[in-house]
């Protein structure tokens, strides 16, 4: 593990992202033909100018032949419809605790709201997003999921984890050249719906997928090396040291690394964990390496 300090000013610059010839397009050209899966989330996705700069990445990789699978969360927007409905809001080991109530709002505004947002944002510029739920084509099969907290293990209610994931339908987008964008719910054999972590979606998605890399944008610079005591952002971790650590992160990192872990043990290249709240964050994370935190397998570390 190595690490660094958080930079002054944000990464990334404000303009578009080009793919041209030589210098930061060499970093892109290596991923054409390769399926990204992108785990967007945070303040990403509630600023107008993070948004429209992360449709530009997506769109701009699109055009330079990476095949980019974008799975989305939407905490603040779930969180703001809960609050107008007077229905409360509680988070216990990073989850967020979903009852029979709470799941008729997350289903709600994810692939009602917070997906036809993004598609829409993808399609300005031509048909290129197509949006589907985790429960389409038992794209994502779930099963209860149970909270750790303090060592017991705690119902959250309507949460689930991932148990097999279909990529048929995944594919067949890829293939016609279409963007996949996914909302994190998913149907258990049960026949119940689940409340998936996104986090846990894109890890899951990536392995099922075969990806090269995993990116998981959040509302940090990266996993720190000791919070709250340092600021100090590791830029390079294996896997058997972060399965180490996983156990002391405190809040919603606790899923994000989880997920990288699972995505680089499940066959991923890398997954890394960037801040979405710089602009064009996706873009500048693939080109430069130095960007986030790096999660590699054991082999690579």
């Amino acid at each position: 593990m190595s690490d660094t300090a958080p930079a002054d000013g944000a990464p990334g610059g404000s303009g578009a992202p080009t793919v041209g010839p030589g210098g930061r397009s060499g970093a892109i050209e290596a991923l054409r033909g390769h399926t990204v899966v992108v785990k967007y989330g945070g303040h990403a996705m509630t600023d107008d100018a993070l948004r429209r700069a992360f449709a530009q990445d997506v769109l701009a990789l699109r055009g330079a032949g990476v095949r980019p699978v974008v799975v989305h969360g939407g905490g603040p927007q779930i969180a703001a419809q809960l609050a107008r409905l007077g229905i409360g809001s509680d988070f216990l080991g990073g989850l967020r605790v979903t009852t029979p109530e709470t799941m008729e709002v997350v289903r709600m505004v994810l692939s009602g709201q917070v997906q036809k947002d993004l598609v829409g944002l993808l399609n300005e510029h031509g048909p290129h997003a197509v949006g589907l739920s985790g429960e389409d084509g038992h794209t994502l099969t779930a099963v209860k999921r149970y909270a750790e907290v303090a060592g017991e293990r705690v119902d959250i209610g309507l949460v689930g984890d991932v148990a097999r994931v279909n990529t048929a339908v995944v594919r067949l987008l890829l293939d016609s050249g279409h963007v996949p964008v996914v909302s994190s719910v998913g149907r258990g054999e049960d026949g119940q719906v689940y409340n998936v972590n996104a986090d846990t979606a894109a890890g899951a998605l990536a392995a099922a997928l075969g990806t090269r890399i995993l990116v998981v944008l959040t509302d940090v610079p990266g996993l720190y090396a000791d919070w709250p005591r340092s600021r100090r952002v590791v830029d390079r971790i294996g896997a058997g040291e972060l399965e180490r650590l996983l156990p002391g992160l405190d809040g919603g990192m606790g899923p994000k690394m989880e997920a990288c872990l699972r995505a680089v043990r499940g066959g991923v290249g890398v997954a890394r964990v960037l801040d979405g709240r710089a602009p064009h964050a996706l873009f500048d994370g693939l080109v430069d390496a130095g960007i986030g935190t790096t999660v590699v397998p054991d082999a690579a570390g």
